[in-house]
């Protein structure tokens, strides 16, 4: 089975910078790490080729160049392969515009039988590239998928982890799939095959090397929806410390919560 898994760098941390222009993430410079959600995603490829016996895995990225970090991680844990897609008139994609330019990348490396995505992101968390991705290549796709029950030579049956039901559903090859957390667990990069890898050519392509070269559908020019303002919420964090016999204490402590309105007094004394 021929398997496309497509991962994403994302910031390591909270403390992420944001163009106010653009309100795009400033990631230059920040420590980043494969989206979470993904490592389940390429765990999933990896048993599936190992279960039917033969085929590849191919991990798919877009992003900056320093995304190959990634791709290598990838490799360390099973896949064949890696592509990063990166061109500076991609910046700045909403989902819409990623899902296409990762579509017209799968065109150009070729359909494979299955593509596994990570249910979501943790630096957009749309949980939308997956089903356009799947909108744009034609082709049936499920996602929430906590379980594969079954792999026959013309599909698979899964399981979706849906908010009232658990559905069963086959997905026909080829066919997309997005997997939660919980379906296998991870297996650690193996420094073994880090070693085995090291030289590996990442494979790379560019707006040039897509079906499609019209800029106007790529990066901020192809994406309908804009960022109008990102920041961190406020927060207010007061402390006090007080000493004392726990009569005198509880006393505070039922007047402060008494002042902010937590709870109320009634006949009786203080109810809740």
């Amino acid at each position: 089975m021929n398997i496309i898994v497509c991962i994403k760098q994302v910031p390591g941390t909270t403390k992420v910078q944001v163009d106010e222009t653009t309100g795009v993430l400033l990631r230059d410079g920040v420590l980043a790490k494969m989206n979470p959600f993904d490592l389940y995603a390429v765990e999933t490829a990896s048993r599936l080729k190992a279960q039917c016996a033969g085929g590849r895995v191919q991990a798919l990225s877009m992003g900056p160049p320093q995304a190959e970090a990634v791709l290598r991680e990838a490799l360390m844990m099973g896949a064949d392969e890696g592509c990063l897609l990166s061109d500076r008139r991609f910046a700045g994609a909403d989902c819409l515009a990623t899902s296409y330019a990762l579509s017209q990348a799968i065109r150009c490396l070729g359909m494979p039988e299955l593509i596994i995505c990570g249910a979501q992101t943790t630096d957009g968390d749309t949980a939308q590239v997956g089903p356009e991705l799947a909108e744009f290549l034609d082709i049936p796709h499920a996602a929430n998928v906590s379980r594969i029950t079954a792999i026959h030579t013309t599909g698979l049956v899964v399981e979706m982890n849906l908010p009232e039901q658990i559905q069963v559903v086959e997905i026909d090859f080829p066919g997309l799939i997005c997997v939660e957390k919980g379906i296998y667990t991870p297996r650690l990069p193996s420094y073994r095959i880090k070693q085995a890898t090291r030289t590996q050519t990442i494979r790379r392509l560019t707006l040039d090397d897509l079906p499609d070269t019209a800029p106007e559908h790529y990066g901020l020019n192809g994406s309908p929806t804009r960022v109008v303002r990102i920041f961190p919420p406020e927060t207010q964090c007061e402390s006090e410390t007080w000493r004392g016999p726990a009569d005198e204490v509880a006393g505070k402590l039922q007047e402060l919560l008494l002042r902010k309105k937590v709870i109320s007094a009634n006949l009786e004394g203080v109810a809740s």
